[in-house]
């Protein structure tokens, strides 16, 4: 390797976005070689996974591993480097001055060389930058879009139920004033007739005919048949419930046109998952965590462990391993068969030896829950009202935002929302199983792997 190392120069050895020698260098699918933590601050910062030099988008984050074969050229490049450095330095005093003159070229070259990886470096910025403004651009066309189309429904759903509205209360009067018309129309029939009557009564009660007035006497006598109006009346029409209803069956919509937008949302920010594992050194006494790191229940028995710094002493939480200090996260905890439970994120320099108040003032962005009270740990604190008891919840971040949202992720619904918050520290997924109650509450939450739906 001494023989082939030496016909490489420390370009070949440059990762393409610090610009330095490879440390632990990893190798992408599309085959470019990266310093681990530079292609991992890389991806975190960006919203795909895509490959800084040919561009090439991952649809899910590779999984990298420590290209031995590089680390090794790369290690016995470093070796040489520090012999050729050492024996330049041990026969420095005896360099001519040929030589040195050629040595502050050399280092002069190096410089240069330098300052053209600071620019090469900027102008990567710059293309990141460019993309970062393109990729908003698409995603803000796109919110757009998709905004137009939702309130277009809903102005068009809104016309139509006011059109209906206005249709039933016009239906119900033109059927009110029809059975008026019929009624008055019966009754001039009858007053026509009586009038009639009253007519041939008069000419009758004039005659000088006897025989003729004693042989239609009885006939006319005999008021003729009319109906008895006495009870006869026009109700107007009832309109009590019309509006309610007409703004109920709107309700209905717009609630079926809500749970299609949560859909959507969820699904992108499920995007977002990251694989969260419990951190036993922050876990109350109390608890017991699985080996994978996955599930927390009370034990109800106080375990004798070391205080250490970071491990709650008074509420029974446990915070994750996986941090967020820029950018965006997702997990889901599956909260089924609790009637207890505290979830969310708090701050990395919260106290946690004390009592205090549950609250975003304090570091604790949660929701919790007590039989079927469930509760925003805000400022003041919020009682939520849920359609159904969550089975599995969902808890995104969105750090430059401000933002901590929680999902029910069977139902597709948006549970609550802290939003205008500035982050300045790391924030901890924490999970808070609550006592077990003498086993009413024993089931232990479980960070479940997020299903990502097309």
């Amino acid at each position: 390797m001494s023989a082939a190392s030496c016909l490489l120069s420390e370009d070949q050895f440059l990762c393409s976005i610090c610009l330095d020698v490879f440390t632990d260098p990893v190798s992408t699918p599309c085959g470019h070689n990266f310093c681990k933590n530079c292609i991992n601050v890389h991806w975190n910062s960006n919203d795909q996974y895509l490959c800084p030099l040919c561009k090439e988008v991952f649809i899910t984050r590779p999984e990298l591993h420590i290209n031995t074969f590089i680390s090794e050229m790369v290690s016995q490049f470093k070796q040489e480097a520090q012999q050729k450095a050492s024996s330049n330095h041990k026969t420095h005093d005896v360099v001519p001055l040929k030589e040195e003159y050629e040595g502050k070229k050399a280092e002069l070259g190096k410089t240069e060389a330098e300052i053209r990886e600071m620019i090469q470096k900027r102008r990567l910025k710059i293309e990141e930058i460019k993309h970062s403004v393109d990729l908003s651009e698409e995603a803000a066309d796109r919110e757009k879009a998709e905004g137009v189309q939702v309130f277009t429904a809903l102005k068009e759903s809104v016309e139509r139920s006011l059109n209906e509205l206005i249709e039933t209360i016009e239906e119900k009067q033109r059927t009110t004033e029809k059975q008026a018309e019929d009624f008055i129309k019966e009754l001039e029939q009858e007053i026509s007739e009586l009038k009639k009557r009253s007519s041939e009564v008069e000419k009758l009660s004039h005659s000088e005919d006897h025989l003729h007035l004693l042989l239609n006497f009885p006939s006319l006598k005999a008021a003729p048949p009319t109906k008895d109006w006495t009870e006869v009346s026009v109700r107007p029409p009832s309109y009590e419930g019309t509006v309610v209803k007409a703004v109920a069956q709107l309700e209905e919509t717009l609630s079926k046109q809500m749970k299609k937008l949560f859909e959507a949302e969820l699904k992108r920010v499920q995007q977002y998952a990251v694989d969260v594992t419990l951190d036993p050194d922050t876990a109350h006494p109390q608890l017991i965590l699985s080996d994978d790191g996955k599930q927390v229940y009370d034990s109800d028995v106080k375990k004798n462990l070391p205080d250490n710094p970071e491990r709650f002493s008074f509420y029974i939480f446990v915070l994750g391993k996986q941090s967020l200090s820029s950018g965006r996260f997702y997990f889901e905890v599956q909260v089924k068969e609790k009637t207890d439970w505290d979830l969310g994120v708090a701050r990395e320099l919260i106290n946690r030896k004390g009592n205090i108040t549950l609250g975003p003032e304090n570091g604790f962005w949660t929701v919790w829950s007590s039989g079927n009270y469930f509760v925003a740990s805000a400022d003041p604190p919020v009682r939520l009202s849920l359609k159904s008891r969550p089975q599995k919840v969902g808890v995104f971040v969105d750090y430059e935002e401000g933002l901590v949202s929680f999902y029910d992720v069977d139902a597709a619904a948006l549970i609550y929302s802290f939003t205008g918050w500035s982050f300045t520290e790391k924030l901890y997924p924490l999970l808070g199983p609550s006592f077990n109650y003498g086993g009413t509450n024993y089931a232990p939450l479980i960070i479940s792997s997020v299903n990502q739906t097309a």
